[in-house]
């Protein structure tokens, strides 16, 4: 039976946590332009000096996953002998994958490829054929294999230490356990747990700083609105009205069935936009650009131009290569939670797979269809992007459609729904990680998760109204750069645990093998 205490909100992580967060955040507010240069100088310094590392812990990440997802290891389960899957697989993948995108996905679907189409990589040149093709292909490498490895490993130990070990505690510093030993009990996995929470809430705080304004535009071309900060604060209102509501009613009830809704209804207008659409260009664009990605994923993952010294590599894959790992103990956490019963190659499958997949169709339509009006002259969706950025791009692009209001207003609820899952996974995770020793099979107090709920949306409001969004996204971007070796730890604890327990397995009645899927 789990500790009655567990779920009681833990100080020790609680305080040091909002101190870090309103330590940073205040300043960058209270001192924008300083701080701003400060943040920029760290930065550029991390991504510069070290972009290298970003890129070779990427592709380390998604060798090392293959790897375990095909060896014997693959076939443990993530829980006791009658731990069952607590959802079904669609709403288990859908959560996943609706916890890990979010607002990001509909922002850059649409216009990330005429990015990539106007300032190529590889010294192609702009607006060419071969530029054209590589812009389908880097937005697929971008959302693909990668990214959901780095999601995919903080995962695998935390639910590890918490189904099979049976270990209170859902922290990053107890998955940890198996390299830090003791330590993870003390001050040194209260503060991994603090950086923790400051790069889950400055992660979401940014989410949000990029969601308010593409709704806020949309909004206010659909209803005739001029764009206010007073519609700004409306917006921000709604969604966490929505995304309160879900994490009060936890996961079976309400995260489960709002990325059911979210995944239906994202499928249903990907199929219009498809159809609507050159249908044949995004077909032909997606294999093409799958096979130019697959056959240069190698060269891709650790291309520095180091002769020819652009920025193209760390503008993009070291930039989302950090945003990336920024976000992995948060998805690590939520997607342990959930997994409780599959076995260590349905997660990796579910998330490197699925997760691709999902992300893939995303970009193979609407990036596709963004890219079709760019280069058939029907819309000049480069032009919009360099004068009025991407709210009015997308804007743009959506108008082009047939039934454009109506499609437009569904596309708007499709944000509010896309942006709460992610949000309501995140308040979700950070009460958990602000509890105490919290098991595997309890949620956190429903009191806790609305803490973190409307902490998340005052930090929202702060940095919209005063203006320090911008820096708070690159200080959650640098602090992955201590992430990469904490993803080393738990790679390594992982690895221990079930050499460990593989060697001992007749005396180790916690192991479970699951013969069924060999």
């Amino acid at each position: 039976m789990p500790d009655s205490t567990g779920d009681a909100l833990d100080l020790r992580v609680f305080v040091p946590s909002v101190l870090v967060i309103f330590g940073l955040i205040v300043p960058l507010i209270l001192f924008p332009e300083s701080g701003a240069a400060l943040v920029n100088a760290a930065f550029a310094f991390a991504t510069g000096q070290f972009g290298w590392l970003y890129l070779i812990a990427g592709l380390g990440v998604v060798i090392f996953l293959i790897g375990l997802a095909i060896s014997r290891y693959g076939n443990v389960r993530l829980g006791g002998a009658d731990d069952k899957p607590e959802f079904s697989y669609f709403s288990w993948v859908a959560m996943i994958f609706a916890g890990g995108i979010g607002i990001a996905i509909v922002n850059w679907a649409w216009v990330e490829p005429i990015y990539y189409y106007t300032s190529p990589p590889f010294g192609i040149e702009p607006m060419s054929d071969a530029a054209a093709e590589w812009a389908l292909a880097y937005g697929q490498f971008h959302w693909g294999f990668t990214p959901w490895a780095f999601y995919c490993l903080p995962a695998i130990p935390i639910a590890y230490s918490m189904y099979v070990h049976n270990r209170p505690g859902v922290r990053l510093s107890v998955a940890s356990r198996g390299v830090l030993g003791h330590h993870a009990d003390g001050w040194w996995g209260a503060l991994l747990d603090a950086v923790v929470v400051f790069g889950i809430v400055g992660g979401v705080g940014t989410s949000l700083g990029l969601a308010v304004p593409l709704v806020s535009q949309l909004v206010s071309g659909l209803f005739g609105i001029t764009p206010t900060f007073l519609l700004d604060i409306s917006v921000l209102l709604v969604w966490t009205a929505i995304f309160s509501a879900s994490v009060w009613f936890g996961l079976a009830k309400g995260i489960r069935i709002l990325s059911d809704i979210n995944v239906v209804l994202a499928t249903l207008l990907l199929g219009f936009t498809f159809l609507a659409g050159n249908s044949l260009f995004m077909i032909e664009g997606w294999v093409n650009s799958f096979g130019k990605m697959t056959s240069s994923f190698v060269t891709m993952s650790l291309w520095t131009d180091p002769v020819g010294e652009s920025t193209f590599s760390q503008d993009w894959t070291v930039f989302y290569w950090a945003w990336w790992i920024a976000y992995a103990p948060m998805m690590g956490l939520f997607v342990a939670r959930i997994s409780r019963g599959r076995t260590i190659r349905e997660l990796i499958i579910a998330e490197l797979v699925f997760g691709s997949l999902g992300c893939w169709m995303f970009f193979a339509v609407w990036g596709g269809y963004a890219l079709d009006l760019q280069i058939s002259g029907t819309l000049d969706v480069a032009a919009i992007l360099s004068q009025d950025g991407i709210p009015a791009a997308v804007q743009g692009i959506l108008n082009t459609l047939p039934m454009s209001g109506l499609v437009t207003a569904i596309f708007i609820v499709l944000c509010f729904i896309f942006l709460a899952t992610t949000l309501d996974s995140s308040a979700y995770v950070l009460a958990s990680v602000t509890s105490r020793k919290l098991s595997g099979y309890q949620e956190p107090k429903r009191s806790i998760r609305l803490i973190w709920a409307f902490l998340i949306a005052g930090v929202g409001v702060a940095l919209i109204q005063l203006g320090g969004l911008k820096a708070v996204q690159t200080s959650t971007i640098i602090v992955a750069l201590p992430m990469i070796p904490v993803l080393g730890i738990l790679a390594w604890s992982l690895v221990r645990w079930l050499r460990h327990d593989f060697a001992k397995k007749v005396l180790e009645p916690h192991l479970v093998i699951d013969e069924s899927v060999k």
